[in-house]
């Protein structure tokens, strides 16, 4: 049994018949589902049977609520272990050059889920694509992804847009997909990732800024220089990447292409309709 998607871009093929009635029943994973792949470059997720090779390294361990997640490398390439307390496991390793993604375990829908953002953020990496925590709006036909730490008012702010800014829409609210096409041009898409907001759109639009968010007595915006630019967006990236040379090698020459063209801007703020109407007018004139 098999599956097929459009996903930031590109043609993803799922395969497994337990798997695929697992994301049948997702419906984030639904709204990019399509009835043919249009290339024969997909990227591949393959349910399978087999055990998952031995870690050479563990170079990423985290624990979320009821959740360890470990990231490292084995001798095919990268892989990621997902075990919850009540011990169920969902894995996932790369294959053939990390272009193939087996995954295999006791399906949970976060996990399941999680396992396809990691895949997806690996095979992205070779295309020039990256998987960035943030919230996304579309105005005028082009998109603002705002950034920040956990609970510094990312969807609050976006949703103050929506409130006070005619005519804007959330595009995704966690985890939209930034690419760089082969000409320079500079795309965000919607994706199947969007945290406790239930927004999934299978859209891209041109990516007209990046800001970063911290809370603030007062509203202030400024432009930023590149490095600080580059400072602002890197927290934003999966974590896991930043400590193999290569998954980072790979993220940052992406993001320094995002950055020739994209201007970054740093907005300090409250959550108040003042603090969107800067940003708004700052970037939108």
């Amino acid at each position: 049994m098999d599956r097929y998607y459009q996903i930031g871009g590109k043609d993803v093929l799922v395969s497994g018949e337990s798997l695929c009635t697992e994301l049948d029943g997702m419906q984030s994973i639904n709204t990019f589902r399509v009835d043919a792949l249009l290339t024969d470059n997909a990227y591949l997720f393959a349910e399978t049977k087999e055990d998952a090779p031995c870690f050479e390294k563990i170079i990423y361990r985290l624990k979320d609520l009821d959740t360890t997640f470990l990231f490292g490398k084995t001798n095919e390439g990268y892989r990621l272990q997902q075990t919850m307390d009540d011990g169920r496991i969902v894995e996932l390793w790369t294959h053939n050059g990390n272009r193939q993604m087996h995954i295999a375990g006791e399906w949970e829908p976060r996990m399941t889920r999680y396992a396809l953002w990691m895949g997806f953020g690996i095979q992205g990496l070779q295309d020039g694509k990256l998987m960035l925590h943030g919230s996304c709006i579309v105005k005028d036909g082009e998109a603002v992804l705002f950034l920040g730490e956990s609970g510094t008012g990312k969807s609050t702010h976006t949703r103050l847009w929506r409130e006070h800014i005619a005519q804007s829409l959330l595009l995704n609210d966690d985890g939209p997909i930034i690419s760089v096409e082969k000409d320079g041009q500079v795309w965000i898409y919607g994706s199947p990732w969007s945290g406790k907001t239930p927004c999934y759109r299978s859209e891209r639009y041109p990516l007209k800024a990046c800001v970063r968010l911290s809370q603030a007595p007062t509203n202030e915006i400024k432009h930023l220089s590149v490095l600080q630019a580059y400072a602002a967006l890197h927290p934003s990236c999966p974590a896991a990447f930043a400590y193999d040379r290569v998954l980072y090698d790979m993220q940052s020459a992406t993001l320094g292409r995002v950055l020739e063209s994209v201007p970054c801007y740093h907005l300090a703020c409250l959550p108040n309709a003042e603090a969107a109407k800067l940003s708004y007018h700052t970037l939108f004139g």
